[in-house]
């Protein structure tokens, strides 16, 4: 238990932390990385250089120091991070390299400032905190590796699939090369896929949605592939397109994640994606028609056009032999093509307007994942239309941001 005074040194520096706190995690991160290169075999590269990392950190620290006295409060956040942690293999010994190198960084940014007794209180806190996230994630470990059909860390897998769903999105369906069963998983989770590149001195770990239902002898992962000029930020994604086939092997953790479907709700269901935001809702979906679930389920894709929407003809299909899916989609720039096919229902973005005219009302469970702009949309129209708080459910394809600030 931290001390009275421990904890009230720990709060008065909250100010400092929210002006501060981004400019620690970086100069944090770039220490330890210096110290221990080795730990570039687990981080994702492209969010350090995005920025992303060290923000989600900054907000981490942030919430931490506030709920100090209550981190309780924090569970769900800890709880939310420990699935990436153990779908990446961060281990209990990670920690004091961890706590090590955040003192140091607290040293050096704030400077004269961060007086002997802030680091002390900070040393202890930081205690406190690391002993959390280590429980938490042991018996996410433990529970993960004991299961039926589960492992530790990594095991082998081989493609025994590799489909082109869409220009820029292919699916790979996964088999253990050990012949032997997989572990269920919650519609919504993800595994983490990691990959050697013969060019790199590093291994890359990247976790990708689950986009089929539970249940069978293989996973699926639709992974778009992301081009631009800021490589490495799509550098597994590119490698998986180009370099991995039919036959080929993979290293994969274990399903985790805590953005999934609640079978156990009775209000009708409204999946919203964006682009490759997809694949979870095709795992809901997907395993709530298996379910034979008599929930009204609407399914409402956004896509750039015809060519980049993946998955259409599944989502289609489902909504002709079920008669509680509806399935609506939006281009944002329809080809010709698709103008003649008609297979779209709204041209531009989706926004609250559309939504009024397409369901019956706001009394579902709303599930959503895309872009950060188009979550940031999608969240804010929700909050209009006066939608509770509890019902609204979204998935960060990397670090978690406050959608308010992106």
């Amino acid at each position: 238990m931290l001390s009275a005074q421990t904890i009230k040194v720990i709060k008065s520096t909250v100010p400092v932390l929210e002006v501060h706190g981004q400019a620690i995690t970086k100069r944090f991160y770039e220490m330890m990385f210096s110290n221990h290169p080795e730990l570039l075999n687990i981080f994702n590269h492209a969010h350090q250089k995005q920025g992303r990392q060290q923000t989600a950190l900054a907000n981490s620290v942030y919430a931490a120091a506030k709920h100090i006295d209550e981190l309780e409060k924090i569970l769900p956040v800890v709880k939310q991070i420990g699935h990436k942690h153990r779908s990446l293999g961060v281990k209990a010994e990670h920690y004091p390299i961890v706590g090590e190198h955040l003192l140091m960084a607290i040293k050096d940014v704030l400077g004269d400032a961060a007086t002997e007794e802030i680091i002390q209180a900070w040393a202890e806190a930081y205690g406190v905190i690391a002993q959390v996230f280590i429980d938490v994630e042991k018996e996410m470990y433990e529970e993960t590796e004991h299961q039926e059909g589960g492992w530790a860390e990594f095991r082998t897998f081989f493609v025994d699939k590799k489909v082109q769903e869409s220009k820029v999105i292919t699916s790979f369906y996964l088999k253990p090369r050990d012949g032997q069963m997989v572990s269920s998983f919650l519609p919504g989770q993800y595994i983490s896929v990691k990959i050697k590149d013969s060019n790199d001195e590093y291994t890359h770990i990247r976790q990708y949605s689950l986009s089929d239902s539970p249940g069978k002898s293989h996973y699926r992962i639709s992974v778009k592939r992301e081009q631009g000029k800021d490589l490495p930020d799509g550098k597994v994604s590119n490698y998986l397109h180009d370099q991995i086939n039919e036959g080929d092997t993979l290293e994969i953790s274990a399903p985790a994640g805590d953005f999934t479907l609640d079978m156990s709700s009775r209000l009708p269901v409204v999946l919203i994606s964006g682009g490759v935001g997809i694949t979870p809702m095709m795992s809901m979906l997907q395993t709530l028609v298996e379910s034979q679930s008599e929930r009204e389920v609407t399914f409402i894709h956004a896509a750039i056009n015809g060519d980049y929407h993946a998955m259409r003809d599944d989502v289609e299909n489902l909504a002709v032999d079920h008669k509680n899916v509806k399935s609506f989609f939006c281009y944002e720039a329809p080809t010709e093509k698709d103008r003649v096919d008609g297979k779209f229902d709204k041209e531009g973005y989706i926004d609250l307007a559309w939504l009024k005219e397409i369901l019956p009302s706001n009394e579902a469970d709303f599930y959503f994942c895309g872009p950060l702009p188009f979550m940031k949309a999608i969240r804010q129209a929700l909050l209009d239309w006066n939608v509770p708080q509890e019902n609204i459910h979204f998935e960060f394809f990397g670090p978690a941001v406050d959608l308010d600030q992106a």
